[in-house]
């Protein structure tokens, strides 16, 4: 039972209804999932950010930023993205993210392989040693001296903010209970 009523579009404050249409309408809209529900409610992370609307703009912004104006290669993104979901066991990033990882072209035996497959270009594998090292909570010495030449300052710089968005979602995804939606039949 999530801990936060579902906030419906004709409960919206004059901020809440701004940030509501930025996350609607934006660029999330055309994602692997749907972002409301029946009733027009936000799903997943984006029903939290309405109740507290400067935060939640900052970071929706970040979020759209993380996700489309990056470096990132798509499939090191996705990748990375679900690797912070297992990190913090958040069934709603998994639910969100491994239809758009699969869609950009990670197999099914890449996601079942954990944080690091296997099969992975060179850019790929400094890029998730990059990011197991952050969700351990530091990159050491030697890590970076191993994955940077191959990722560039660019790509470094863009995982540790994609790693600690995606952290802040997955704590308020758990702290305020929020369930992968059922699927209807």
């Amino acid at each position: 039972m999530t801990r936060l009523p579902r906030l419906t579009p004709a409960s919206l404050t004059d901020d809440q209804r701004e940030l509501y249409d930025a996350i609607a309408g934006g660029p999330r809209a055309g994602g692997p999932f749907p972002l409301t529900d029946a009733e027009g409610a936000l799903t997943g992370p984006f029903n939290a950010m309405l109740f507290a609307p400067p935060a939640g703009q900052a970071l929706q912004r970040l979020g759209a930023a993380v996700r489309y104006e990056t470096a990132l290669g798509d499939r090191v993104r996705e990748l990375a993205i679900l690797a912070v979901a297992a990190h913090w066991d958040c069934a709603f990033e998994r639910y969100a993210h491994e239809p758009a990882a699969r869609a950009v072209g990670v197999t099914d035996a890449q996601l079942a392989a954990g944080t690091l497959p296997d099969d992975l270009s060179a850019v790929e594998a400094a890029a998730l040693r990059f990011v197991d090292a952050l969700l351990e909570g530091d990159v050491d010495d030697v890590t970076y001296a191993e994955t940077v030449p191959t990722i560039g300052n660019r790509v470094a710089v863009e995982l540790t903010t994609l790693v600690g968005y995606y952290a802040t979602l997955a704590l308020q995804l758990r702290v305020f209970r929020v369930t992968v939606p059922v699927e209807q039949p």
